[in-house]
């Protein structure tokens, strides 16, 4: 089904009209700031952890002689006002989709707010909350054909019109300093830890995509639906799920294992998503690390049967090759590997790949 949903009530651009927006942060009705600026956008030193300070737009700001332009300057100078007129703090409530992302915000903000003013810095971190919070729907890429598609059954012209499944979950850590709504009457579940729920997630659901993805493509498939059709593959992602992963995992408690794999592998086999492989297995080299390294660390201490993971790893690497079992043509995405890298994935000289 096809909905229009209006979720939003005003809309001001920061870079038009900073001003505007700055006084509207520093409203005391404003109770939660909320963001969704990729994991990318928290500027944070993939070597260190911590913010980094080096960027021309986050010296800019940190200047001061300008209204600001990164997210950064806009809340800490909002908290600053806020401190400064005893209107108190506000949450900053990470949506994005990575891991500890109210701790990455956290160090983010942190960073830049002592950059600025270590008495301010304090004062953020005595008050402000950065509830984690774990999202999960699977939400496909739209070309121009669907975009076509929906804006024809709207009746609407939107540029970026979105699929999305039915399911949805939303866990958040209760953490909010200045008060909340009572979204769990919209069914966003409140806990005290997130850590449990990211953990099912990113082993299972995540773990299991990439590794139906990357032989998958190999093979010839094109969407998600398509691969687990493939009894083959159906039978090796369901042995990876009960044999590799579930029997050394904890389960947040009220969650089962049995039912969330269930509920896992039917999403994928949803056709109407239309789900690109291509799309689940991008950036791989990244994802890899992320999805399949507590199982593998697992695994090695019990002394389990790694050779699941193994054959994921062989795909994912064949599959770096850009040529599937008929010889057809695809382009990878991996964002993160030098072109020194591809090439030697797609060299004949496997054994050069291990030097």
């Amino acid at each position: 089904a096809v909905r229009v949903i209006g979720a939003l009530r005003a809309y001001l651009l920061a870079p038009s009209d900073p001003h505007a927006v700055l006084d509207l942060l520093a409203d005391p009705a404003i109770r939660i700031v909320s963001m969704t600026i990729t994991e990318g956008g928290y500027n944070i030193d993939e070597t260190t952890g911590r913010f980094r300070l080096d960027t021309p737009a986050v010296q800019a700001d940190l200047a001061g002689d300008a209204p600001p332009a990164t997210i950064f300057g806009f809340v800490v100078e909002a908290l600053a006002r806020r401190r400064a007129a005893g209107a108190g703090p506000f949450t900053v409530l990470s949506c994005d989709n990575l891991r500890h992302n109210g701790d990455v915000a956290r160090t983010a903000f942190l960073g830049y707010a002592r950059a600025r003013d270590a008495g301010l810095a304090e004062w953020i971190e005595r008050h402000v909350t950065f509830p984690n919070a774990m999202v999960d729907r699977i939400t496909p890429s739209v070309d121009a054909a669907i975009a076509a598609e929906l804006n024809a059954a709207s009746g609407l012209d939107d540029a970026l019109p979105l699929v999305a499944e039915d399911f949805t979950q939303w866990v958040v850590e209760d953490a909010f300093c200045a008060g909340r709504p009572a979204l769990e009457q919209a069914g966003v579940q409140f806990v005290d830890d997130v850590t449990g729920y990211e953990q099912v997630k990113v082993r299972m659901l995540n773990a299991s995509h990439i590794l139906l993805a990357f032989p998958g493509i190999l093979l010839g498939y094109r969407h998600v639906d398509e691969a687990l059709r493939d009894p083959d593959l159906e039978r090796f992602v369901n042995a990876y799920l009960e044999r590799d992963v579930i029997p050394r995992l904890t389960a947040p408690e009220g969650l089962d294992p049995q039912e969330y794999r269930r509920s896992v592998l039917s999403r994928f086999s949803n056709p109407a998503m239309a789900d690109q492989l291509l799309r689940v297995g991008g950036d791989g080299s990244s994802k890899v690390q992320v999805y399949w390294t507590e199982t593998v660390r697992r695994t090695l201490a019990d002394g389990g049967d790694l050779s699941r993971i193994a054959f994921g790893i062989a795909a994912y690497l064949e599959m770096l090759r850009g040529k599937d079992e008929s010889g057809a043509a695809y382009t990878p995405f991996e964002p993160t590997l030098d072109p020194a890298r591809i090439a030697l994935a797609g060299a004949d000289d496997l054994a050069a790949g291990l030097a």
